[in-house]
């Protein structure tokens, strides 16, 4: 694997948006996964919103290593590809929609029948878009993130 350990140059808004919303469907899937099975089960919030976030690290890194996989990359490769490009977006993401989610009046109480659940969880993702896009334009310009990815897509 390639390391980049200078910037690619000018990044455009819309490659960062682009990459931002990748992690995005690979947080919500993980997001609304955990939260379903959380609530199925019975558990609490805590336990609840702790498989939520594994569930939206996971499916954020299989998005990236099916990908790259793709590409004709072995498996140790394309994950470290992953870790690389997705940990810091990911991460941010995740602190984003779960202190609106955890902080926001009712937030924690709603449940999946509830309306209120579902507005919440859009208002959080779309916040964690919002203020994840400018960190994945500062790390692609730099050669990290997602322009690792750049380099296994034809």
């Amino acid at each position: 694997m390639q390391q980049h350990t200078h910037g690619i140059g000018k990044v455009s808004w819309r490659m960062a948006a682009q990459a931002t919303l990748h992690c995005l469907t690979g947080c919500a899937i993980g997001e609304v996964l955990g939260m379903v099975i959380g609530t199925a089960l019975g558990w609490g919030n805590v336990e609840t919103m702790i498989l939520a976030i594994i569930l939206a690290f996971f499916f954020g890194y299989a998005l990236t290593l099916r990908g790259v996989l793709k590409a004709g990359v072995d498996f140790k490769t394309a994950f470290r590809v992953a870790l690389a490009a997705d940990t810091l977006s990911i991460a941010v993401m995740e602190l984003i929609d779960n202190a609106v989610i955890a902080f926001w009046p009712g937030g924690m109480d709603a449940h999946l029948s509830d309306p209120m659940f579902w507005w919440i969880l859009a208002i959080a993702l779309a916040a964690a878009f919002v203020i994840t896009t400018p960190v994945n334009k500062w790390m692609i310009g730099r050669g990290k993130g997602h322009a690792v990815v750049h380099q296994y897509h034809h």
